[in-house]
């Protein structure tokens, strides 16, 4: 069942309309070559794809502001692209989806990070990386943080997408959390391992369940182990909530003094799983800055993520897709 009610779903989806958020974080292109296996290679055990199509989409933080955009709201995006055709690619496709854009250009030979991924009947067969994963320069990292100091003042809520590409640095982080702190912005973060200890003091962080994990220590196998989890993160980040993604089991939000929540995944057949994270806290961001209750703002994120889990590649769910979701799960 839903964690809220419809009216209420409805009503927050309607006031998420044109809501400005300020996303920071590695933007990728994410590559879809899509065909169909007939036989086996002769030359190694492995199958052979016969190309039918491909396909580019925002990836990383580009995904988080295309499911913003989705679903309503008016996405800022900061980060780096390279200066090569994947970094056009980038640019061209957020021109298209009508999302702003403030992205620095890397200098010298760094590219843009690019996931090809090669789909099968509806499976995928192998991914391959393309990036450079060390930290951006000082110098573009400054005209980042100017970027972002410019537009913090503007926005209703701060996104980090930290997937550990180098665009997130400790240096920029040290300086952009006080500045958004003084300024009362909402701080969201989807984190990794690396940069954990650094988000201290933010509004909500929202692992998966396997950082969950590294981070904390922990496992994660049963209530017990999630419950301490939990309160772990909380204690370490004294953050206001943490949100644990845990796929099939869906959603645990622990917030500050009050009771855990466990939300059941709202996801009624689970095609592909990309990019899930990336829409969880998009909705997060959007519910909260239109005066959403922390168990709110889970619950619908649940229901988008349920949504987008069942498409096929890099995708977004629109606010008709989220009441139609919630009509099937009632």
């Amino acid at each position: 069942m839903p964690t809220l009610p419809r009216t209420r779903a409805k009503a927050l989806l309607e006031a998420m309309r044109e809501r400005r958020i300020l996303v920071l974080g590695d933007v990728m292109l994410d590559e879809f070559i899509w065909g169909r296996v007939a036989r086996i290679s002769p030359e190694a055990p492995v199958p052979v794809v016969q190309v039918t199509g491909e396909s580019f989409h925002l990836g990383g933080a580009g995904n988080v502001a295309a499911n913003l955009r989705s679903l309503g709201g008016a996405p800022v995006l900061a980060g780096v692209v390279g200066s090569d055709e994947a970094g056009r690619r980038i640019r061209d496709r957020l021109e298209s989806s009508g999302i702003e854009s403030r992205l620095e250009t890397a200098r010298g030979s760094r590219p843009s990070t690019v996931k090809t991924r090669i789909i099968a009947h509806s499976q995928q067969v192998v991914r391959a990386d393309r990036e450079e994963s060390g930290d951006i320069s000082p110098a573009v990292e400054e005209r980042l943080l100017a970027v972002l100091r410019e537009e913090l003042s503007a926005c209703e809520a701060l996104v980090i997408s930290d997937y550990e590409k180098g665009t997130v640095t400790a240096s920029l982080l040290k300086k952009l959390l006080p500045l958004a702190r003084r300024r009362r912005v909402p701080i969201l973060v989807d984190p990794k391992l690396r940069h954990f200890s650094l988000y201290r003091g933010v509004t909500v962080v929202t692992p998966n369940q396997v950082e969950t994990e590294q981070a904390t220590g922990l496992a994660v196998g049963d209530e017990k182990g999630l419950l301490a989890a939990g309160r772990r993160i909380l204690s370490q980040l004294r953050c206001r909530a943490a949100l644990v993604t845990r796929g099939e089991h869906g959603l645990s939000l622990f917030e500050r003094g009050q009771r855990p929540l466990h939300v059941p995944a709202a996801a009624r057949e689970v095609f592909d799983v990309t990019g899930a994270g990336d829409s969880v806290i998009a909705t997060l961001a959007l519910a909260l800055s239109a005066g959403g209750t922390l168990p709110e703002a889970a619950g619908l994120a649940n229901l988008v993520a349920g949504v987008v889990v069942g498409k096929v590649g890099t995708a977004q769910a629109t606010a008709k897709e989220v009441l139609a979701a919630h009509r099937a799960t009632s």
